[in-house]
């Protein structure tokens, strides 16, 4: 051998050569490099982005990488020059061992946008390693009696290498007894052999010795040696014979260990120990044989003594040398060979290339998310894969060449499922076929598709009036089911107007948890339905909207104690109200008028006679209609001026009072009533009958009255604002109330009473609302007289307060709906 300097340098002046000779190609759309093993690191192997025609100013933008380990522990990419270097000492024995080629797989890829190359770097064999024999000294026993010619097997050399570089022939020293010769085998191995060319004499020449040398084909050449010594023997004149000298067995790979292959038999003709044949492993048999199979020395039982494996070898041969016991023993040699059969015991391989996670919910079909490519270690229809995917899941394999991309199959949505589980499945064609799962867990990212939506179409808030500043008005929620700041909802006022006033100063909403609040104190008299149009929106990009309306009712409170209307108060002195001393018992001395501001229940109005009139029993105020008559005949005992005081309360929590004032004048006057209460009475009593022509007499009177009233309402409501009334003679001329009254009689008319709107308290076009004139239930009391009968509670004429609530909430909620 050369020393290892020398061989260094002069490996070098080879590398540089073979590299003038290597070169890369595009067969079948493959790129093939070859260098040389140990090469130095650094050393460029070829030019990718010239071969995969790739710009080098775009590499960085391209981010071009290699994809695979194998590739990226051996070798890098420059992204300055696009040039593929060594990045690791390559050692072709260590790589590839004995095998006549040594390739490696490259895969080269570019992510922007995705695509894979596949390239192939052949490591080129260099002539480092020298022959060497397994037995560096090695002793041959031949009896005397050897025939001329006979052949005797010797130890072949080994050598790593491969090709021209590994063992391509050998020497034998010069003797005046043997020759050599080298047998070639199919395989290219070969095979030493001593021949015998002149008959050994022990007692002239007991030992022979011989230089055996082997040498390789490199340049420069190197070779190794091994030392023969030949023990001349006494006669055992025969030799063990095998009954064939070449013995062939197919087994499968997974043939279990201890299984016997064949059993060799070899006989020899001589008897006692001359004849006592034992086998053994020939000189030629290698180690991984030797790890792989066992050789009863008795029996010559074959056995499997290690895991076979085809895709690590697919053939052995095995030399087995029988033996006798005489002295000197002689020998006989046969061949066994073992074709190693494939059997389906690898399961495919999925390696994953690229993976795009998470993927956008708005990714369009057919978009490549993930790049994959599967092997097989096993051949033939075992190697064969193909490659399923889960179903139930948006995503398809599309087949290129030997590798599989993962695409989106149909749209995405976050909302409905955020992740997926996908399962890729490889399968081979053997029988039983081989299964491999690969699961990826895809999540997939929220794009801004999906508007905010309120719990409710809208919202009814309900507010005392005279509230404080600030109150919490009602809460509207929303939500969305994006993600992150798509569903981040802010909410606010929708701006308007409402009685000249922007509608953010009558309430405020916080952004951030939809809760409205009161940004002033309500007067129910001024305002009653507030429409606020609140609007959320998410924080996404764009953002998206919705709006929702809250309607703010306004509650009345009793606020507003009654006003009197009639006797008018604005002279220090009220006019007196005359009546004749022979006035019956039910008199009508006169009748308070009052309104209460309020509405509802608020607003119902009772009238009573205080202790402190001049004569509580000379009178009687009706409870409901505010009607004074008299409650006995007039006495010359009476006092002439009777001063009445007539309470006015309402029904509210706490009622609310005022009284008024009545002075009555006792004179002697004819009676001008027209009829007389005790007239029915005494007419009654003549006629038991009267009370069935009274009944129809009454209903046909309030059918009448009641089409009367609504035809006077309706005028009245056409001409509201244009047409006053004219008030009675004691109405005070400084209060303003549109009156309306049946014609006929003054005492027995319902009486619609509200005050007259003042400028600053007009309802706008707003959507603000204010009751009608002329609405009873809402802002006025009824009136009438003893013909009528006090309107008592629970009366058609009357509503609870609860009722009254409600009934106008939904109608002004459909006001509002239509607009002012």
């Amino acid at each position: 051998g050369e020393p290892r300097g020398a061989l260094a340098l002069r490996g070098k002046v080879v590398i540089s050569v073979l590299f003038l000779l290597c070169g890369w190609g595009r067969g079948s759309g493959q790129i093939h490099y070859s260098v040389v093993e140990e090469s130095e690191l650094g050393t460029v192997v070829g030019n990718v982005a010239r071969d995969l025609g790739l710009k080098v100013e775009e590499l960085p933008g391209r981010r071009l990488r290699l994809g695979s380990e194998e590739s990226l522990r051996y070798f890098a990419v420059r992204l300055d020059s696009g040039a593929l270097v060594v990045s690791q000492r390559l050692d072709r024995e260590r790589l590839c061992g004995a095998a006549a080629s040594c390739v490696l797989s490259v895969q080269v890829v570019a992510e922007n946008p995705l695509q894979l190359f596949r390239l192939e770097v052949e490591i080129l064999d260099l002539n480092d390693n020298s022959p060497s024999f397994p037995t560096a000294h090695r002793t041959l026993r031949i009896a005397e009696s050897a025939t001329v010619a006979a052949r005797f097997p010797l130890e072949s050399a080994q050598d790593p290498d491969v090709g021209t570089n590994a063992v391509s022939s050998y020497r034998l020293s010069p003797n005046s007894h043997f020759s050599l010769d080298v047998k070639q085998q199919p395989d290219g191995k070969l095979f030493p052999e001593l021949v015998l060319e002149r008959a050994l004499d022990r007692e002239e020449q007991p030992e022979v010795q011989l230089v055996l040398t082997a040498v390789d084909g490199g340049s420069p050449v190197r070779s190794g040696t091994a030392q023969i010594t030949v023990q001349v023997l006494d006669v055992n004149d025969n030799a063990p014979t095998f009954d064939r000298t070449t013995y062939k067995v197919k087994v499968p790979e997974n043939t279990p260990v201890g299984a016997v292959l064949l059993r060799v038999n070899a006989s020899d003709p001589d008897e006692g120990p001359n004849g006592e044949t034992q086998y053994s492993f020939g000189v030629h048999t290698s180690d991984s044989v030797r790890r792989l199979f066992a050789l009863d020395p008795r029996s010559g039982e074959v056995r499997v003594s290690g895991a076979l494996d085809f895709e690590e070898s697919r053939f052995y041969e095995i030399y087995v040398r029988a033996h006798d016991g005489g002295v000197p023993e002689m020998e006989g040699n046969c061949v066994l060979q073992v074709q190693v059969e494939d059997a389906n015991d690898n399961p495919p391989e999925v390696l994953l290339t690229s993976l795009l996670n998470p993927v956008p919910e708005d990714t369009p079909p057919e978009t490549v998310v993930g790049l994959f490519n599967v092997r097989d270690r096993d051949s033939g229809a075992n190697g064969d894969v193909s490659l399923e995917i889960s179903p139930d899941v948006p995503f398809a394999i599309r087949s290129l060449q030997n590798h599989f991309s993962l695409v989106t199959q149909k749209s995405l949505d976050r909302e409905s499922t955020s992740q997926y589980a996908v399962e890729l499945i490889a399968q081979d064609g053997g029988s039983p076929a081989l299964t491999t799962t690969l699961t990826l867990l895809l999540n997939i990212s929220d794009v801004n598709d999906n508007p905010p939506r309120f719990s409710q179409p809208s919202y009814d808030a309900f507010l005392q009036e005279n509230n404080p500043p600030g109150s919490l008005l009602c809460t509207v929620s929303a939500s969305d089911p994006d993600d992150g700041d798509n569903s981040r909802l802010v909410y606010s006022i929708e701006s308007g107007q409402v009685q000249d006033a922007p509608i953010s100063s009558f309430v405020h909403i916080n952004p951030d948890n939809g809760n409205l609040y009161a940004q002033r104190t309500f007067d129910f008299e001024l305002l009653q339905v507030l429409p606020v149009s609140v609007v959320v929106r998410d924080s996404g990009s764009p953002p998206l909207y919705a709006n929702v309306t809250v309607y703010i009712f306004v509650l009345d409170q009793n606020d507003h104690a009654p006003t009197i209307l009639y006797p008018a108060s604005d002279s220090d002195v009220p006019a007196p109200q005359r009546v004749p001393l022979s006035a019956p018992p039910g008199y009508l001395v006169a009748k308070v008028t009052a309104v209460d501001a309020d509405a509802g229940h608020n607003a119902w109005l009772s009238y009573r006679l205080l202790p402190q009139s001049t004569d509580p029993s000379l009178f009687h105020v009706s409870l409901y209609t505010g009607e004074v008559r008299t409650a006995r005949a007039f006495q010359d005992s009476d006092m002439a001026v009777q001063q009445l005081l007539v309470l006015v309360m309402d029904n509210g929590d706490p009622p609310l009072s005022t009284t008024a004032t009545i002075t009555v004048a006792l004179e002697e006057a004819a009676l001008e009533e027209s009829f007389k209460p005790q007239d029915f009475l005494a007419g009654a009593k003549e006629k038991p009958d009267l009370t069935f022509y009274l009944i129809i007499a009454l209903g046909a009177i309030s059918t009448v009255a009641l089409a009367t009233v609504t035809l006077l309402v309706a005028r009245c409501l056409r001409r509201r604002g244009r047409a006053a009334v004219t008030l009675r003679p004691t109405d005070s001329p400084s209060q303003c109330y549109s009156t309306c009254f049946s014609p006929g009689s003054e005492r027995s008319d319902f009486t619609f009473l509200r005050p007259c709107p003042t400028p600053a308290t007009l309802p706008r076009a707003s959507g603000a609302f204010l009751p009608a004139a002329g609405t009873l239930r809402d802002r006025g009391q009824v009136s009438g007289d003893a013909g009528a009968g006090p309107a008592l509670p629970g009366a058609p004429t009357a509503r609870s307060p609860r009722g009254a609530r409600s009934g106008r909430a939904g109608s002004r909620r459909a006001a509002a709906a239509r607009g002012p």
